[in-house]
């Protein structure tokens, strides 16, 4: 199973380049939604950040918002977050990659802002940079996640520079787009293109 890496800051584009890939038969682990289900579900990963982060588990669950709170405004703490989460999140897409390439799959991808640092990127073939203007992807995750500019540019401010992932990454697509439609037409060409070369 050829497995293909995307990563890339919030509001960058990641989310229309999966789906161009799932557009080509590509099985996807999206490591976001994947961290989403885990916090509701993995008994032991919420125990070990409720015990880190006091206050955020309330009767069995953990306050997002108030998680977010924290994290997004201490590196310190962002990082001590990541340490507990990585080795569940990079556990789980294992776990979800081996079933599906036992059940005959050829083509997959790995999406995870925290690709590099997580230890996933190791399981990847080939790994891919997703980069925007930063105007660009504050008004996008503003849009999308519903929350002010200054919410907005706290979370890309506590994530790594463009450049450490251009420069960690094997290829890189920029996202100018006017709209998704044609982003995601752009990412099909290059992952087109690339498959034809590597796999």
């Amino acid at each position: 199973m050829f497995i293909i890496g995307i990563t890339g800051k919030t509001g960058a584009g990641k989310t229309t380049a999966l789906k161009a890939l799932e557009s080509l038969g590509a099985f996807v682990v999206d490591c976001d939604k994947e961290y989403r289900i885990l916090l509701e579900s993995n008994e032991e990963m919420k125990s070990e950040i409720g015990e880190s982060f006091k206050g955020v588990l309330h009767n069995g669950k953990i306050d997002r918002a108030m998680l977010g709170d924290i994290v997004f405004n201490d590196p310190e703490a962002l990082a001590n977050l990541n340490r507990i989460t990585h080795r569940y999140v990079a556990g789980h897409a294992r776990r979800l990659l081996h079933d599906r390439k036992s059940q005959g799959a050829k083509l997959a991808a790995i999406d995870a802002i925290e690709l590099i640092g997580s230890g996933l990127k190791e399981m990847c073939d080939t790994t891919i940079a997703v980069t925007a203007p930063e105007g660009l992807r504050i008004k996008r995750v503003m849009a999308r996640d519903g929350i002010t500019r200054e919410q907005a540019q706290k979370r890309a401010g506590a994530q790594k520079t463009d450049s450490f992932f251009t420069e960690n990454c094997d290829h890189i697509i920029e996202n100018t787009y006017g709209t998704e439609a044609e982003f995601e037409k752009k990412c099909k060409d290059v992952f087109s293109l690339l498959l034809r070369n590597d796999v």
